[in-house]
């Protein structure tokens, strides 16, 4: 009797030291990175792990990405974490944004500013994210430029302006060399089209409807292989179109 109590005994020893070690062992995981820069989306993991293995719990990585900012920092739009506790393995998978373009942004005082890259999702991303995707060759053409006046970027003009370039075709979009927004909001866009400059004039709305009616234009004057140096949209039902001599 008293051998079975002492073999009892040693099992829940065993088993007690068992569960106080098991938080300092290492824990293996994998990651789907995505369109995200490996290196960002590597460095956010290391951490998330070894948040996890000092207390085991998924709360409390969720936690530290709101905590600490991390979607923003490490340029996610969205992000899944999953724990298989038999085989102890975490499974991260990200989820990033398509730049669009390059944004000079002013600060209140119209003096300073500085450059921002905005996103499909809408968002502003500090450059750095386009030389980390330069760098792994997941971006490999030139970003149009958003010119925009002092204190006109605000969340309408964003979501707006997202709008209409994230649903371009990506082939048409390669062809937009700068948006430009005036001060009297009328929008204008200049494409590049074989090395020649073509300027497309859109006022101040409907700009959905023109943009659509822009590349039916630009892919019929393709196949007569004419290039315009001026297309004018401003009125939705007359476009006027001119072409060097």
């Amino acid at each position: 009797m008293k051998k079975a109590i002492s073999i009892i005994s040693l099992l829940l020893l065993s088993a007690s030291a068992s569960a106080v070690s098991q938080p300092n062992e290492k824990i293996k995981y994998k990651t789907a990175f995505g369109k995200c820069p490996s290196r960002a989306a590597g460095t956010l993991t290391l951490k998330l792990v070894k948040d996890f293995e000092r207390n085991r719990s998924l709360r409390s990585m969720k936690n530290l990405v709101a905590a600490d900012k991390l979607k923003e920092k490490h340029f996610l739009s969205d992000y899944t974490i999953k724990y298989n506790p038999m085989e102890g393995m975490l499974n991260f998978i990200y989820e990033c944004p398509s730049p669009l373009m390059k944004v000079q942004i002013y600060k209140e005082n119209g003096m300073e500013s500085y450059e921002a890259i905005l996103v499909d999702n809408g968002q502003l991303f500090d450059p750095t994210y386009e030389i980390l995707l330069r760098t792994e060759k997941k971006l490999n053409y030139s970003l149009p430029y958003l010119a925009i006046p002092v204190g006109e970027m605000d969340k309408n003009v964003q979501k707006n302006i997202t709008r209409i370039i994230a649903d371009l075709d990506l082939v048409f979009r390669k062809l937009i060399s700068e948006v430009i927004i005036s001060d009297d909001k009328e929008l204008t866009m200049i494409l590049s089209i074989k090395g020649k400059p073509s300027s497309v004039f859109m006022g101040k709305d409907e700009w959905p409807l023109k943009v659509e009616k822009l590349t039916q234009i630009i892919g019929y004057m393709n196949k007569k292989k004419k290039i315009p140096s001026v297309i004018n949209i401003t009125n939705s039902k007359k476009v006027v179109v001119k072409f060097n001599d």
